[in-house]
């Protein structure tokens, strides 16, 4: 019997160890578990973007000129199952009288291109991603974002965000104003991995003004936490 990608529902692996495509950037720490589904992130996550396995020989060609990425920042949590929409438009245009996209050599010459980019689809740092949401093409979330279990988002998301439902609606902010602001303003997931593992005791408490002090005592080493 083959072993599982996944054996327990309580691990997963780092994304950027297990990516082939070239237009998806994965930053560093983010991790994908994917047990409930048992494929690999790029497979079962990542839908219609050119360079896959199945249309690499097509993006090569260069028929498509550029294409929109997908961006994921670093220390962010996928849950099993998520998909992530690409390929703009995939050529359906509903604003036509019809969205079908008709064949040049069956249809003829009055057939046009109904392909549209939506730009690229970019996940902050410290997002969390539930199991089996959706992402639309060209959205952007924000960091420290949660999206809830299924949500389906249409549009871009706030920073520190929580995110559910069909469509996705924001329900709350995880903190207040100012302390969103601080952490946008520490982008901690930047620090290195020393001055992380020296705050780790802080990261991992709500204490965000002890944080912030910290950030300021480690730029400014004359000013005490």
């Amino acid at each position: 019997m083959a072993l599982s990608i996944f054996p327990s529902w309580l691990g997963g692996y780092e994304i950027k160890q297990h990516i082939t495509n070239p237009n998806i950037e994965v930053g560093d720490y983010s991790y994908y578990s994917g047990y409930y589904h048992q494929h690999h992130f790029e497979d079962q996550c990542v839908h219609y973007l050119l360079g896959d396995k199945s249309s690499n020989e097509v993006w090569q060609s260069g028929i498509f000129g550029e294409v929109d990425k997908l961006i994921i920042g670093r220390f962010c949590s996928i849950a099993s199952g998520v998909v992530i929409m690409m390929a703009g438009n995939q050529g359906h245009r509903h604003d036509w009288i019809s969205s079908f996209p008709f064949d040049f050599a069956e249809f003829g010459d009055g057939v046009k291109s109904g392909f549209e980019r939506a730009g690229n689809t970019v996940i902050g740092n410290d997002v969390w991603l539930g199991a089996e949401c959706v992402i639309m093409p060209g959205v952007t979330i924000g960091d420290g974002a949660v999206i809830g279990t299924r949500a389906v988002i249409t549009k871009d998301v706030a920073p520190y965000s929580i995110v559910v439902g069909n469509p996705g609606r924001c329900v709350k902010k995880r903190f207040t104003a100012l302390e969103v602001n601080q952490l946008l303003e520490m982008q901690w997931w930047n620090w290195s991995q020393v001055q992380l593992k020296a705050a780790m005791a802080i990261m991992c408490s709500t204490d965000i003004d002890r944080l912030y002090n910290y950030y300021i005592a480690m730029n400014n080493p004359s000013v005490d936490e």
